[in-house]
Formats: C-alpha cells, structure tokens, sequence
C-alpha cells in the first residue's frame, strides 16, 4: 500500500497559496498546484477556529482517509492543500467527501476515464 506523501515546510504551503489555484465549498477549501513530480502531495490545514484539539484532529484524520481513498482518481503531479473551514467540525464524513469530490472536479483534478 503507497503512502500518502506529505507537505511540511511552510514554504511550500506558501507556494501553493500563492501560485496556486483554488475552489470553495462551506466546509473545505482546495488548493492546488503542479509540482513536476510523477506524485501528489498533500498538506492539511486544520485552524484553531474549527475546535479544540480533538476536533480538529477527527477533522485531519477525516480528510487524509477521505484522500486515501480518492487519490487514485485524481491525476498526479499536484501539491494539493485542503484548508478546513470552521463548519467541517460539525460536518459528517460524508458530507466531507461530496465537498473533496466537488472541489475536485472543479479544478479539474479528477483523471479521465479510459475504457
């Protein structure tokens, strides 16, 4: 099982903040930029503004499985940022997902469809 390949630094955030592209929804906002990489990476930003600890970490966790489990339909080579806005404490797992999924076929992050 691949691993999910993580952003750290503030300067790459920054980067993807601020060359990249982004869409909205209530609960989340999706940042993303191409990395000329043959992989994604994905960095979380969870605001002291969505709750106390255990609640923006139900939130990460939250949003990482629901990456997990998507990232094979989105192309590769994008520095994506989810940023959790304050309503996603109080949003359930599935609401989560149909925003991650909506955000990403706005930005045309999903992979077409070969058959």
């Amino acid at each position: 099982m691949k691993q999910i390949i993580s952003m750290k630094k503030n300067h790459e955030f920054r980067r993807v903040y601020g060359k990249g592209v982004s869409a909205a929804t209530g609960t989340l906002v999706l940042y993303c930029r191409k990395n000329r990489l043959d992989v994604n990476r994905l960095g979380l930003t969870v605001g002291t503004k969505v709750g106390c600890a255990v609640v923006r970490n139900r939130v990460r966790r939250r949003l990482r499985e629901i990456y997990r489990l998507q990232r094979e339909t989105l192309q590769t080579g994008y520095d994506l940022v989810i940023v959790a806005r304050g309503r996603a404490a109080d949003a359930s797992y599935q609401a989560l997902l149909r925003d991650f999924k909506q955000l990403t076929k706005k930005l045309r992050l999903l992979r077409e469809k070969t058959s």
